[in-house]
Parts: structure tokens; sequence; C-alpha cells
């Protein structure tokens, strides 16, 4: 199986062409980021694409699904896909959007887009994107490489091991005691975590007991 990605200089959002081998049949996995690398890539290894593979529909994971239909006549699939030798399974991972998928390429390479990152999650509903995240890709074989929808990719492994907020949701590192203040309201700063675009992730809890994950910009840190 190919992978080739393309990554966009201010979204920081990846696009992806999956392969089943050299000549053969590919897919595209998203499309916001610069399409112009992939497609040299399409012409480069004499690929035949028959599909666009849609993770979510924010704007920086769709900017050039046009594009790319015009370019190749193939339809847009929020669902599982077999073509060629690829085929994909569609996990509901909802929390960042209801909608949300990941899609697993011969159960080898997971394109999570926005749920799932190196060190970190996706922000959202918080139950759904724990469930999403615990209940669904975790229990993916920790070999498995994972491709998010924001910059670089990992393993199931290594987020299982390494990342902040699946360690504490597994039980092996305690929450987090620090005081701080998200849109001037008392919290409690539960993790904090790197995040891809360098600002951090956060899941806090506030003082009413809800617990939510937001951008490390909005945390006042007292």
């Amino acid at each position: 199986m190919l992978i080739e990605r393309s990554m966009h200089p201010g979204w920081l959002s990846n696009a992806y062409l999956v392969a089943d081998e050299p000549g053969g049949t590919a897919v595209f996995v998203d499309s916001g980021a610069p399409l112009e690398p992939l497609f040299e890539a399409v012409a480069r290894e004499r690929l035949t694409v028959t599909h666009l593979l849609t993770t979510h529909a924010d704007p920086d994971h769709v900017a050039g699904d046009g594009e790319i239909r015009a370019r190749f006549g193939v339809p847009v699939v929020k669902g599982p896909l077999e073509t060629g030798r690829l085929r994909f399974e569609a996990l509901p991972t909802p929390g960042h959007k209801d909608d949300h998928l990941a899609f697993v390429a011969n159960g080898e390479a997971c394109f999570s887009g926005d749920v799932l990152f190196r060190d970190a999650v996706g922000g959202g509903n918080f139950e759904q994107i724990r469930r999403s995240v615990m209940d669904v890709l975790m229990q993916l074989p920790p070999e498995t490489r994972v491709l998010p929808g924001h910059t670089e990719e990992t393993t199931i492994g290594r987020e299982w091991e390494q990342n902040p907020f699946v360690r504490v949701w597994r039980g092996v590192e305690p929450e987090g005691t620090e005081r701080c203040r998200v849109g001037g309201r008392d919290a409690t700063l539960v993790v904090w975590s790197p995040d891809y675009d360098g600002k951090g992730k956060a899941w806090v809890r506030f003082d009413d007991g809800r617990d939510a994950i937001v951008g490390g910009s909005h945390v006042e840190r007292l």
C-alpha cells in the first residue's frame, strides 16, 4: 500500500492519496491541502483514482473536493469502501463532528481526522471524544499507523503509551488539580498536552462539574 501526504502551510491540515500498488487503484482521503503534489504522485505511479473519502466536512478538510471531483470524476464517499485491492473500514468517531468517521485502510493505517492526533485529541463533545478515542481507536492493533487530519503521523501504540489524555483515561496518570479560567469561568486543569498548532490542548473541569476539551489559547493558567 502506498500513502502520500500533503499538508496545508496555514491550516496544517492533511490530504492523503492512498494506492494499493504502483499502476493500481487510488483513493483520496480529505482534500484540505495543496493537491498538486498528490496529483503528481497519481501520474508518477500511473494510478487510477476511483473515490474521495471524507472524515468530516470542516472547510480545512474539504476545500479541494471540487478540484478532485472535476479532475477525476470521482464520487465522495462517507462510509466503508472496497476498490481495487483497497478496503476501508469506516469507524463512527463522533465528538468533533456528529458524522465524523475514521477510515482504516487494509487493517494497517487509520486516517483519524480530527479525533486523535500525536499527543492530543480533538475538541468537541467531551464524552463522545473520550468514547471515540478509548472505545474505538485505542482498540485497534498497537502497530496501526495513525494518519491524522493535522500534522505528523503516529501509531496507536505510541498514543496508548504517551498521549496525555489517553494516559489519564487509562488511569495510569492522575488528573491534574491546577486552577485555571476558561472564558472567565473558574475551572480545574485536568490535562494539558501539546497540540498540532503549538498552542496546546486542555481538558478542563468547570466548577459546576462539566468537563470540556478546549484549545490551549482559551485557558488562563493562574
